[in-house]
């Protein structure tokens, strides 16, 4: 596939930091252990967050032009870079895996219950790997076609749930009851790896930006308004359920808009919830697909085409491996986060110091 560069419009990159976001966070109640002050945890992780985010563009401004691949080799030599790009690839096609098998769970749970899950998580492999073999800028398009709809589903079910007076702020209180501690024990480090952290795959995506340099203003400013977006909403679903009953769902967004359902003129609004959530799970599988070809092209210097469809192959088989929903939440938000860790923190930032040793060394000869 030949890389289209330069093609993505500052708004376009605003656009897929909000829906790359999103995703499927407001499915969950995120920090969950600090019970009614879970949105304070959930702004704690996004503070963690943004300081992480000016990390990459760090990384990013001093290293134009480069993709994470290229970094790893810059600050950690040729052999060991092209080792952590390999691991990184597979990282990459792990976290698209996860989006498939949610997918394809959300799917089973809600609308398609007598349709195998196997073949709906077929459906959207394909054809998230139909939009990789078209190549970036087609990626680019769907966020300025999915968002403002998107916006719009949220917009109503937050004005219905204000309408029908469910929210109830009281919920809340008492605020920081048991101090800051437990805050912070629930935001670091799950909060700030899902989905904040995550943030790393723009490493391969802003060196698509049309101008020179990195779109620093669109992505903080599309960062600081979606980290909002999803403390509120994690407030919302408290105000709604409550933190005893928010907490013992899998999916507390879909049991707070079935609290809706004492509406006379709308009815089946979870099936609305889950085609929102399709839409952000559908960007995170392209992403992060998108990502794990493009490491894999970089590293052997073939064409991203080659590798399409047997990376596609591998998220589709081992999005089977957890045997049930309940494993899947139970990796997802345990283990996994430890992984992310590794991938979102640790790396990038011994990766930052290798290349600032890199870049002064480089200074000092010349």
């Amino acid at each position: 596939m030949s890389r289209i560069k330069k093609r993505v419009t500052g708004l376009q990159i605003s656009f897929m930091v909000i829906l790359f976001e999103i995703g499927s966070t407001p499915l969950f109640l995120l920090g969950a252990d600090a019970k009614q002050d879970s949105w304070l945890a959930m702004s704690a992780g996004a503070a963690a967050g943004f300081a992480l985010l000016l990390l990459f563009l760090w990384l990013q401004q001093r290293l134009p032009e480069m993709e994470l691949p290229e970094m790893l080799r810059f600050g950690f030599g040729r052999i060991a870079g092209t080792f952590f790009g390999i691991v990184y690839s597979c990282y990459f096609a792990y976290q698209s895996m996860r989006n498939v098998r949610d997918f394809g769970e959300l799917t089973a749970l809600t609308i398609l219950q007598s349709t195998p899950m196997s073949i709906t998580m077929l459906v959207f492999i394909l054809i998230a790997a139909y939009a990789i073999w078209k190549g970036a800028e087609i990626i680019f398009r769907l966020p300025e076609i999915l968002l403002p709809g998107l916006l719009f589903c949220y917009f109503l079910l937050i004005i219905l749930f204000i309408l029908m007076g469910n929210a109830d702020i009281k919920r809340l209180t008492p605020v920081a009851e048991n101090g800051l501690w437990p805050i912070l024990q629930a935001a670091l480090p799950e909060i700030l790896s899902f989905p904040f952290g995550q943030m790393i795959v723009f490493l391969l995506l802003w060196p698509l930006w049309e101008k020179p340099g990195v779109p620093v203003k669109n992505t903080v400013w599309a960062y600081v308004g979606v980290s909002v977006f999803l403390i509120f909403m994690n407030a919302l679903n408290l105000a709604i359920l409550g933190p005893v009953l928010a907490g013992s769902f899998y999916l507390p967004f879909l049991e707070s808009v079935r609290t809706l359902s004492s509406l006379r003129f709308i009815e089946r609004l979870d099936i609305l919830v889950t085609l929102m959530i399709f839409i952000g799970l559908f960007i995170k599988i392209v992403i992060w697909y998108y990502c794990a070809v493009e490491i894999a092209a970089s590293l052997t210097r073939t064409s991203a085409k080659w590798w399409v469809f047997p990376l596609g192959a591998l998220i589709y088989a081992a999005s089977f491996i957890e045997r049930n929903y309940t494993q899947h939440i139970a990796v997802g938000l345990g283990p996994s986060t430890r992984i992310d860790t590794i991938f979102q923190i640790a790396i990038p930032l011994i990766l930052a110091v290798a290349a600032a040793l890199r870049l002064q060394s480089s200074r000092s000869s010349a």
